[in-house]
């Protein structure tokens, strides 16, 4: 079944997005409860980029694929969660990269390196760390997973945070710092 990427996000309306999202049925990972563990000989690099057992995996299916299945628990670790098994995966710094943003109104619609699109707010929230010298702005996405800001997008989100002369973004009522 051949994939369609949706469009540019900058041609998107926010009814458009939630369309798009609401289309993408996702796994119920939060229903399924495998017994059967182990190791996926899976890493995704702080690039975003996904390996398999030292190769790379090139094929942008696969690695969407494997992305819906994707889950992170509360010590941090990061699981290939199907009905019959739970595979741990290694990441570098966060399991996605945010490559674009789209304000409309009160809210803040980002694209994710998979063509996943997720808007902000308090389920997904606008998380800063690192240091005021060297920020670094995260995404929650779904199931405890995240994305990083790469540097157009973190720059785009500053460049709105300007026109409230505070570093700070609005998206859904929440209130995000963009600074540590």
């Amino acid at each position: 079944m051949p994939y369609d990427p949706p469009p540019e996000l900058a041609s998107l309306s926010l009814a458009e997005i939630a369309g798009l999202m609401e289309a993408r049925k996702l796994p119920p990972l939060d229903k399924w409860t495998p017994q059967d563990t182990g190791d996926s000989l899976m890493r995704i690099a702080a690039d975003g980029r996904w390996f398999h057992d030292g190769g790379e995996i090139r094929r942008p299916a696969m690695v969407r694929a494997f992305a819906s299945l994707l889950a992170r628990d509360d010590q941090g670790q990061h699981w290939l969660v199907t009905p019959h098994q739970k595979l741990s995966i290694e990441v570098e710094d966060a399991a996605f990269i945010a490559t674009d943003v789209r304000r409309e109104g009160d809210t803040l619609a980002f694209r994710l390196n998979t063509d996943d699109l997720v808007v902000a707010g308090p389920d997904n929230p606008i998380m800063a760390r690192g240091s005021v010298e060297e920020p670094a702005i995260y995404l929650g996405v779904r199931h405890g997973t995240e994305a990083r800001l790469n540097r157009s997008t973190w720059a785009q989100l500053a460049e709105i945070a300007l026109e409230s002369e505070r570093p700070v973004v609005t998206s859904r009522g929440a209130t995000f710092a963009l600074l540590p």
